[in-house]
């Protein structure tokens, strides 16, 4: 009995996702650190998030977190550095495909959804590979007093062509969206470690896609004034969407 309920905790740690925050939250514009990344790196070693102050974009990838700021450049994300918003898991791949083709990124997704289990369980998914051209932003440090919308309006966007690196990625059921971010979002790191960014659309070349199923989450709520303070009632799927998909000069 003993040997089958350390299992089964087992298990149920190896497909858990830990969330700090919510996305409502961040949109309102509660951005104050709740959770150092020292922390943070004890419940998982993949996944994506920012910084207080959403001062940087959040990769972490075999266990190293790193931060992404103006232009694309990447430096190792302090243990002490605070984060308000992250998603992470411990990431070993259920199933890994390999795609020999190039790919745009709506083809990547396509090919993801036939290989997701359900539309109603959260998935971690990672792209090893050479990629032909990624579009990225970086979220600049937020002015007081803004929200994410009007925060992400002076945000870094960039390009880079011919990159060998890791997308860092979860797919959030369409039930989670007073929480989460509904459908894909992704974060790039480059395999030397010198490049990243929130991915707003790329090419691929021949990767590798992996995807781990979650079965289990755990949502941290903060305890701040702010986050206490906010009114976190409404919709905000337009915002949201706004913010992860649409480049500052189109929009």
């Amino acid at each position: 009995m003993i040997d089958a309920l350390l299992a089964e905790a087992l298990e149920l740690e190896h497909h858990s996702l830990f969330q700090v925050s919510t996305s409502n939250a961040l949109v309102q514009g509660v951005f104050g650190g709740v959770i150092t990344v020292g922390d943070l790196r004890r419940h998982g070693d993949f996944g994506l998030g920012t910084f207080s102050g959403l001062d940087g974009e959040l990769v972490m990838i075999d266990g190293d977190c790193f931060r992404v700021s103006a232009g694309g450049s990447v430096e190792v994300a302090d243990d002490r550095r605070e984060v308000p918003f992250a998603l992470v898991t411990r990431f070993d791949a259920d199933l890994a495909v390999t795609l020999e083709e190039g790919a745009s990124l709506q083809e990547l997704t396509d090919l993801m959804d036939s290989k997701r289990p359900s539309e109603n369980l959260f998935v971690g998914v990672r792209v090893d590979g050479e990629f032909t051209g990624l579009s990225m932003r970086a979220a600049c440090k937020a002015l007081p007093g803004e929200n994410l919308v009007e925060a992400t309006s002076h945000q870094s966007e960039f390009e880079f062509e011919n990159m060998v690196g890791s997308l860092v990625g979860f797919w959030s059921p369409p039930y989670s969206r007073s929480i989460g971010v509904p459908g894909y979002h992704f974060h790039f790191i480059s395999e030397d470690r010198e490049t990243g960014g929130h991915v707003l659309d790329l090419q691929s070349a021949r990767c590798v896609i992996g995807l781990h199923t979650e079965s289990d989450l755990h949502l941290a709520l903060p305890g701040t004034a702010d986050f206490l303070a906010a009114d976190l009632s409404g919709d905000h799927d337009r915002e949201l969407e706004k913010v992860e998909t649409e480049r500052r000069r189109s929009g």
